[in-house]
């Protein structure tokens, strides 16, 4: 993750010279259909139902819940939005708070 935040700032850096905001969206679990195909097959090769192992998965990232590709979505919206013209070279995290370190 280190090595996409530091392109991503590299990017930012030259994006200024050029006129073009560069930023990192660093979402955390999200429920998209491959999450929910990955513990569909995963649940079953250990004795779990499906609800069991997603709630197993929330307790181990320390979450209440995953998030939704629309709260995901809203972000980008604002990203691209005037309001956040001048916003440039961020790295945002998104995870409901799993990374609890900076």
């Amino acid at each position: 993750m280190q090595r996409s935040v530091a392109l991503a700032k590299a990017f930012a850096d030259r994006g200024l010279r050029d006129g073009v905001q560069v930023n990192s969206v660093l979402p955390g679990p999200v429920m998209t259909g491959r999450r929910k195909s990955y513990l569909e097959r995963w649940a079953p090769m250990h004795g779990l139902s499906i609800e069991d192992a997603r709630q197993r998965f929330l307790k181990e990232s320390g979450i209440e819940r995953y998030g939704q590709p629309e709260e995901i979505a809203e972000l980008m919206a604002f990203l691209v939005s005037p309001p956040a013209r001048w916003l440039t070279g961020a790295q945002l995290r998104m995870d409901s708070g799993e990374v609890t370190s900076v």
